[in-house]
């Protein structure tokens, strides 16, 4: 059976589970601060790319092909969903901003595993903001979409991982802590640019441009210790991760 099968069974469950569900009541209406609003509006461009190019360098690779497509929907179900809180705001989308141009060329600038370093280091800036646009409004039609977006991302971070412990196991042993180290300055770099590009918003919804950045950089240790538990996979050549305790 394909490593990846039990991926494609849990997203398709969950695209069943948004299709019973449906949709928040968009007409109930939402009162967003202005800072906010050009904070949604930014987080709602990097959610609308077609995904094409992930696709294209995960082409073959079984249910794990499968499983990008699914999660490319999800990604594509998160931008619709806010812009109809952005129209439910009186809010309308914009077109591009520069940090999602600079992140589209990080993501395809080498094949799938680069990709995926990125990747998973705007789904973990995405799991702090998200948690903060959920509790930091106090608007119900905030609080419920911003919701239902972070438990998608709560998922797709270990999926993300389940594939680059395979990639990594695939590199020789001396660079792996390399990878691993240039990993982390790119989660830390990004946390920067997020905090200060947000930072008006996230003084609003209840933290700093300093508070995010320590959060982000909290949630990307938790993910690495979950993930990959004391960077054993640095030393293991099957790609599987060793969930033995450190003794």
């Amino acid at each position: 059976m394909d490593e990846f099968s039990g991926s494609v069974v849990e997203l398709r469950a969950e695209a069943r589970r948004r299709e019973d569900i449906g949709d928040p009541q968009w007409t109930v209406g939402a009162v967003i601060p202005r800072a906010v609003v050009e904070s949604v509006q930014r987080f709602q461009v990097g959610e609308a790319g077609d995904g094409a190019n992930l696709i294209a360098k995960a082409a073959g690779e079984g249910d794990y092909s499968v499983a990008v497509r699914l999660f490319v929907a999800e990604e594509q179900n998160h931008a619709r969903m806010l812009a109809l809180l952005l129209d439910a705001a009186g809010a309308s989308t914009i077109a591009s901003h520069w940090s999602d141009v600079v992140f589209v060329r990080l993501r395809r600038a080498l094949g799938l595993r680069v990709e995926l370093l990125v990747l998973m280091v705007a789904e973990v800036v995405a799991l702090g903001y998200y948690r903060l646009l959920r509790d930091g409004t106090g608007d119900p039609l905030v609080t419920e979409v911003a919701g239902r977006i972070l438990a998608d991302e709560e998922r797709h971070v270990p999926f993300h991982c389940r594939r680059l412990r395979k990639a990594f196991a695939g590199l020789p042993a001396l660079v792996r802590p390399v990878v691993f180290g240039v990993w982390r300055v790119l989660l830390f770099g990004a946390s920067l640019v997020v905090a200060y590009d947000h930072g008006p918003a996230l003084r609003v919804l209840g933290t700093t441009r300093r508070g995010f950045v320590v959060e982000v950089n909290r949630l990307f240790a938790e993910v690495l210790a979950a993930e990959f538990p004391s960077r054993r996979i640095l030393l293991a050549g099957n790609g599987k991760a060793d969930h033995r305790p450190v003794g």
